[in-house]
């Protein structure tokens, strides 16, 4: 092979290089660079909607059919009218999990794993969800394997086995996300906002809680299923490589033996929210920004003044040309980003909403600037440039609604199970062509009620330039993720005085209770064996304590050293990413461990604020007024604790003791099993207890 020769490269492009410095020298005078605004653009093609049939099959399915001989594929879905609207209030979150166990707990022949196995063999899929008003089951296949993966489909859609590990796994996933969700300010502000417009204690606007999680068990799920998936209240659409009159044979076939009845399903619970205007606070105070949600309920596809709306939103904030964004983000500098939409939704009222992030101190400068442009858009006519430009950007866009045949389906679909006609679409583009600046104008004054705006801050209020009050009053938002609520054993005279007496009695075994009051500050060095999502991971852990409250923890990891420092109220992090302060949930976290740290937790007794229950021959449930609740199992030969049983991010975890050794004459427990939601979390080797060794505030808090 001949090697490369720099020489002989550097002579091919000596003539392209000399070329360059003659077209330089002459480009000003000949050369012009082409522009943008030279670009020609053809003529978007019309959107023509073909004719799809509908059939109604003897079991009360209702099927639509678009043969589509582009390419060899077939696709489809089932709809079903069923919602999260209507979870039972104790139970937000049943419909999400059942739309997601019908597919990951397989059916009656195969499960969930089964079932990814022979699809992805296959090049296929099969998927199942629940939103707020719709239940869909749907599938995409090669048209040879049609009839393989419809069967597929077919079970998952009406013979689903919902076995308990796959709903037991997605119940930890579920808590898990619950235990996180403080940790996004951008999801803060959009939640909070959400359920605040919508009403807290409405279908629109409750949150998961673990209590939810806790509430929720197998039978919910298959009682669920039953009310709502049933041939009369399900609307299967298809399209793809096949000739209608043989697929409707096949659906017809594969769904005869569904015959499942039900009562007809009620409407959907209405937004009967009032308006709740004011400003609210969610105080974080581990971020440098603010994040904020502006604005009211919206409204629904049909309005009269939708497409008016729709292009006033966009003149509002909807790019990089949009009011709000040239004036509060370019000109003002007071925002990172901002904008606007006018929500609406087939059949409840949408959001209107205004939001965006900005520097701590631009907080309120960044909600005035926003709803001064929001005056400005209610009292005066738009330019005619900006009329052309968004109500262009509407067209444009419209045609992406049926850039496929599975689009134009679906659209067709939803438009039926809405209730709306089959030519809205057009009705639309034709009443978006028709807007005029008085129109925009006149939709503003009418639908857009400052006086009834929601406004919602998520930030570090310290940081403010100026404090939110000077907006108005200011309503805090509470951002502490509640436990579930364990039914308290009955606390009667005789169960605390047989509790405080086990107490007495673990006291006197790990070395009495002088010796326990005596100690001032702890240092715990320990190796942990923790068992993550990505397998096994080791890690040196020293834990110091300054009694009663004081806390840091410094924890070598394989991909680097993190150290958690708390009072107790407040805190900071140190991870290979840098320092921040702890967050909200962390500090939540180092509360309850301050609250089950040994030497405090067994002279519970001492601490008006707790309370020592008796649950059990040998076992105590300790509690205080701040909802921290502990359960102490006694080994009833030793007395000394066995188990601790607790929750923690919805969790419940339990903490199991071992190899109690004497260390300053006090027994201390030098191995720690941990399992939480019932599976093994980690091993705790303690190496070493140090006790009063003169540990000062300042050891603890020092920063690194």
């Amino acid at each position: 092979m001949r090697m490369f020769n720099w020489s002989d490269f550097s002579r091919a492009l000596m003539p392209v290089l000399f070329a360059g410095v003659l077209l330089g020298q002459i480009a000003p005078a000949t050369y012009k660079p082409p522009s943008y605004k030279d670009l020609k653009y053809p003529v978007l093609r019309e959107v023509k909607i073909p004719d799809i049939p509908a059939y109604q099959l003897p079991n009360g399915i209702k099927l639509y059919l678009l043969e589509n001989h582009e390419l060899p594929l077939v696709s489809g879905f089932a709809l079903v009218r069923t919602g999260s609207l209507f979870d039972p209030p104790d139970k937000t979150g049943l419909a999400q999990i059942t739309g997601s166990v019908m597919r990951t707990g397989g059916t009656k022949t195969k499960t969930g794993e089964q079932i990814d196995v022979q699809v992805e063999n296959l090049a296929a899929s099969v998927e199942s969800g629940i939103g707020l008003t719709n239940g869909r089951v749907s599938f995409n296949c090669l048209r040879e394997n049609t009839d393989e993966v419809m069967a597929v489909f077919r079970e998952v859609l009406t013979a689903p086995q919902f076995r308990q590990e796959k709903l037991d796994l997605l119940k930890g996933q579920l808590r898990g996300a619950i235990a996180r969700r403080n940790d996004d300010a951008p999801g803060i502000a959009g939640r909070e906002f959400n359920d605040i417009v919508y009403g807290r204690n409405t279908p629109y606007g409750r949150e998961m809680e673990y209590t939810d999680l806790d509430h929720i068990q197998r039978s919910d799920l298959v009682n669920f299923y039953q009310r709502y998936y049933f041939p009369a209240n399900t609307v299967i659409a298809i399209q793809g490589d096949f000739l209608a009159a043989d697929m409707k044979a096949k659906v017809e076939a594969l769904f005869a033996g569904w015959n499942d009845k039900q009562a007809p399903v009620p409407a959907f619970p209405q937004v009967k929210g009032a308006p709740s205007p004011g400003i609210y606070l969610a105080t974080k105070n581990d971020i440098t920004q603010t994040f904020f949600e502006i604005g009211q309920l919206g409204g629904v596809f049909r309005d009269k003044n939708y497409p008016a709306l729709e292009v006033m939103a966009d003149i509002l904030g909807g790019g990089f040309s949009s009011r709000l964004f040239r004036r509060v983000r370019t000109e003002l500098g007071y925002a990172y980003n901002i904008g606007a939409s006018w929500g609406a939704n087939f059949d409840h009222p949408g959001i209107f909403r205004i939001g965006g992030s900005t520097k701590s101190a631009n907080t309120l400068d960044a909600i005035k600037a926003a709803e001064e442009e929001v005056a400005r858009i209610r009292t005066s006519e738009v330019t005619g440039q900006e009329l052309a430009t968004a109500k262009e950007t509407a067209l444009n866009s419209f045609v992406f609604n049926f850039d496929n045949p599975s689009k134009t389906l679906a659209r067709v679909v939803t438009y039926e199970y809405y209730g709306y006609p089959k030519d809205f679409i057009f009705q639309f583009q034709k009443n978006i062509q028709n807007v005029t600046k008085a129109d925009i104008l006149a939709a503003a004054k009418e639908y857009i009620k400052p006086e009834q705006f929601t406004v919602v801050a998520v930030g570090k209020p310290q940081d403010f330039g100026k404090p939110l009050t000077t907006l108005g009053k200011v309503t805090p938002i509470d951002l502490t993720i509640p436990e579930p609520v364990k039914a308290a054993a009955q606390s009667n005279t005789a169960n605390l005085a047989k509790g405080k007496a086990l107490l007495g009695r673990v006291q006197q075994a790990v070395g009495g209770a002088d010796k326990l009051a005596a100690v001032k500050d702890v240092t715990e060095t320990a190796d942990v064996d923790l068992q993550t999502g990505q397998g096994a991971m080791k890690a040196k852990q020293v834990n110091q304590s300054l009694l009663p409250g004081q806390f840091r923890q410094t924890q070598e990891l394989p991909f680097g050293k993190v150290i958690a420092y708390s009072d107790g109220a407040t805190g900071w992090l140190q991870t290979p990413q840098g320092q921040m302060p702890m967050p909200d949930t962390v500090i939540q976290q180092v509360q309850m461990e301050i609250f089950r740290q040994i030497f405090s937790l067994l002279l519970s007794d001492r601490d008006s604020g707790r309370t020592v229950n008796a649950v059990g021959e040998n076992k105590i449930e300790i509690s205080d007024k701040n909802g921290h609740q502990v359960t102490v199992e006694l080994d009833p030969s030793s007395s000394l604790p066995i188990k601790q049983l607790y929750q923690s991010s919805g969790n419940p975890v339990q903490e199991t003791f071992s190899d109690w050794k004497v260390v300053d004459g006090i027994k201390l427990p030098f191995r720690i099993a941990i399992e939480q939601g019932g599976k093994k979390f980690a091993d705790v080797t303690v190496r070493d207890w140090k006790l009063n060794t003169g540990l000062k505030p300042e050891d603890l808090s020092k920063k690194p």
